[in-house]
């Protein structure tokens, strides 16, 4: 007997009985999107390396630990996209859609990531995001934080989640700050763990993000970011945060948020949740201003976000906001050879009549006691029956397999009728 071949750890298939979940949420982040005026892009999900390499930044955990990297037959370096916004920078600068351009750009898709598998996070894992390029000022910052508060409203999450936001100032402040951070953190070296031991030198603010609640009460004492702003940066913030104001969009001043990517400056944020324990940011974002010039474009300020999709179905599937939409309407059985050869016929008939409901018909033959099981197994509402007698008489028998209920319908109605139940 051959050997089975399973899946790779952490990377899922998605099975019929869930696709519909699936299908509706993309939904509504595509139709939220396009309420905003942003636009669709498609880029490759293998790019590169050293795209990675320079945009994320070579001393963090995902480029030091977490990416699928190969080398192809041609002797290039190439990896398996862990994030979307440095191959979104690469597309639009190889296409010549940023200079002296305004872009607002969404995009969905599989990304990958070798961590370790959990709940909630995977190898293979799915994201929507979205990038606006060409915009300087707090409104788009703004608007971009509406768009993801509309999104998990239409979701029932309003009051399931919490916007937390901050500002990491500009890379002059950051440099400064950075200097400070090191000092204090190396005074409190032997209380360090491994992790921010490793991070203190190569990356420090990402010390700030630890979940070691010994640190973080040592972290209390630091040094604060915002004591080293100039003007420019706090104008911005405050600008920012009058905006939220005024759109009734409440939030949390957070501090220690530096998100896990090097090339954010000034506004970051993060909707997060109580309801899946350590995972617990469902959305995240923030200004890029740097990333297009350090890829070789001219100098572009940038916001964008990204929301996990199997995060937030785990969410709406905790909180029972949302089911899964059966996969047929209307199922037609067919009893005797006339009716078996019209069957086909008269469900392309409905079809083209009912374009938004979904018809099956039951192939294969079979008792009218195993027809009518299949139909209850699909999820139908509605059974179609057709025998000998109805073809002779142009009608169909109709059972509404929630009630029971059976009536006949002309053949020539059919189609009224179930636009009058639907």
């Amino acid at each position: 007997m051959a050997v089975k071949i399973n899946a790779i750890r952490g990377m899922n298939d998605l099975l019929p009985q869930n696709s519909s979940v699936w299908q509706q949420v993309e939904g509504v982040l595509k139709s939220t999107a396009a309420s905003f005026g942003f636009s669709e892009i498609r880029f490759p999900v293998v790019e590169k390396t050293g795209l990675f390499c320079r945009a994320i930044g070579e001393v963090t955990d995902v480029v030091e630990k977490e990416m699928y990297t190969f080398t192809d037959r041609d002797g290039d370096s190439l990896s398996l996209r862990p994030e979307g916004t440095a191959g979104c920078v690469r597309a639009c600068l190889e296409n010549s859609l940023l200079h002296g351009q305004e872009q607002r750009l969404w995009y969905i898709g599989p990304m990958f990531r070798h961590e370790r598998p959990q709940k909630g996070r995977y190898r293979q894992f799915h994201q929507f995001g979205s990038e606006v390029f060409g915009i300087k000022g707090p409104d788009i910052d703004a608007e971009i934080i509406a768009f993801t508060a509309t999104v998990l409203e239409k979701f029932g999450l309003k009051d399931h989640v919490t916007l937390q936001l901050n500002s990491l100032g500009s890379s002059e402040e950051r440099a400064a700050y950075r200097d400070a951070l090191v000092a204090f953190l190396e005074q409190h070296k032997e209380s360090l763990d491994e992790d921010c031991r490793r991070r203190m030198y190569t990356n420090p603010l990402r010390v700030l993000d630890t979940k070691n609640e010994d640190i973080i009460r040592i972290l209390a004492d630091a040094p604060k970011l915002s004591d080293y702003f100039g003007e420019e940066t706090r104008n911005h913030f405050a600008g920012l945060c009058s905006r939220l104001d005024s759109l009734g969009i409440k939030y949390e001043l957070n501090s220690r948020l530096v998100r896990g990517l090097d090339y954010y400056n000034l506004t970051v944020f993060e909707w997060v949740t109580e309801a899946l324990g350590s995972q617990g940011t469902v959305c995240g974002g923030g200004r890029y201003d740097g990333l297009v010039e350090q890829l070789g474009g001219q100098s572009t300020p940038a916001i964008g976000f990204a929301i996990g999709l199997e995060r937030l179905i785990l969410l709406l599937e905790t909180l029972n906001l949302v089911q899964g939409i059966p996969a047929v309407d209307i199922m037609i059985c067919a009893m005797g050879d006339e009716p078996e050869k019209q069957q086909l016929q008269i469900a392309m008939d409905l079809r083209r009549e009912l374009p938004e409901l979904r018809i099956m018909t039951h192939c294969g033959g079979g008792k009218f006691k195993k027809q009518m099981a299949h139909a209850d197994k699909s999820g139908a509402r509605f059974a179609v029956i057709i025998g000998e007698d109805e073809i002779a008489s142009r009608v169909l028998s109709v059972k509404d397999l929630r009630s029971g209920e059976q009536q006949t319908v002309e053949m020539a109605a059919a189609a009224a009728y179930f636009k009058s139940v639907f």
